[in-house]
């Protein structure tokens, strides 16, 4: 998770980079004044319009040993250019074991990995998952960021059959120096006919003991002590994503809890390679164990395997598939 605050000049931007076509004219502020953080804190349950109706198949189960698998495999430094190269081929071969086709996108420093399927449905949007493989230096990254790079790995193993709505897989490079890597791949092009992003910032890590959780300035008192669940942050004003996540039963995944807030205030939640979507006014949801808010591996030597709860990173991972298969399998022109 990077920490780029550079990112101010673009919450500052983004009147001009937020009024595409992914803000109509009936979501803008003059008719829904920013929330405050109070109200962001309880999200509404979704309306008859945004709610997302179960379906009667189950998604696939994830595979707890071959995610793990892959964790160690990364879990060593990615952040020289060797060491990233090597990531780089290993997940590529990964990606490719799997089914996908892989394409690179060079950019000053740094090469992202994209994958897509298409959707059987030509007219219907697609889904992008998305996850950093860099690190910081002398991190092994079991936590940040292989957690959630297995996760999208496995998504490639469990989600390749066809289904209605496409999907698009994006592992990114140079995060941690000030999201390179997702500013390069963000543009009008890569953006058109997304339904939603989902980005993975840091899924295996749990906590117990009361107090071990806390949270950015601003945000509400009443948010959990314990680091037991999952966090869900979306931009404001899109829901249909934070939504899907209330939804989908948990069956043993770990208790979500989300927040739709608007971009500008909260820079702290701006870390990732979500922002750059957010810039763009694209809905798009980072999904996290809350870094160094609980992790206190997090940037460090001991940020490894071992330091990780295997059943909270499978469960994580389940929840994530859940998700994006209720929303890949839904009928095309089914509201959000």
């Amino acid at each position: 998770m990077g920490y780029r605050l550079l990112l101010l000049s673009w919450v500052l931007m983004i009147g001009l980079l937020g009024c595409g076509d992914h803000l109509s004219s009936s979501q803008s502020q003059a008719a829904n004044p920013s929330p405050t953080p109070e109200t962001i804190a309880s999200p509404s349950p979704p309306s008859a319009e945004t709610r997302v109706t179960p379906i009667a198949e189950a998604a696939p189960r994830v595979d707890g040993d071959r995610l793990f698998e892959t964790v160690e495999a990364l879990a060593r430094p990615r952040f020289d250019p060797g060491d990233r190269d090597r990531a780089r081929r290993y997940l590529q071969q990964q990606l490719e074991a799997a089914g996908w086709s892989v394409e690179s996108q060079n950019f000053d420093g740094g090469v992202n990995l994209i994958a897509q399927r298409d959707g059987t449905n030509p007219d219907a949007p697609i889904l992008l998952l998305g996850a950093h493989y860099d690190t910081v230096p002398n991190s092994p990254g079991a936590d940040d960021n292989a957690s959630a790079v297995a996760a999208v790995l496995e998504a490639a193993h469990l989600l390749k059959a066809p289904t209605p709505r496409g999907l698009r897989l994006v592992l990114f490079d140079l995060e941690e120096r000030g999201l390179l890597g997702s500013f390069a791949y963000v543009s009008p092009q890569t953006i058109e006919n997304l339904e939603g992003v989902i980005i993975l910032e840091m899924i295996g890590y749990a906590c117990e003991e009361i107090g071990c959780q806390t949270y950015p300035r601003g945000l509400p008192d009443s948010l959990p002590e314990r680091g037991d669940f999952l966090g869900v942050v979306g931009n404001w004003p899109y829901h249909h994503l934070t939504d899907a996540f209330e939804a989908i039963p948990r069956s043993g995944s770990p208790t979500r809890v989300t927040l739709t807030v608007p971009v500008g205030p909260f820079l702290e939640l701006l870390r990732s390679d979500h922002a750059p979507f957010w810039l763009a006014g694209v809905p798009a949801v980072m999904v996290t164990d809350t870094a160094n808010f609980r992790n206190p591996n997090y940037h460090r030597l001991s940020d490894t395997p071992d330091s990780l709860n295997r059943s909270f990173l499978e469960g994580a991972t389940q929840a994530v598939i859940d998700v994006l298969y209720q929303l890949l399998t839904r009928p095309q022109g089914e509201a959000h």
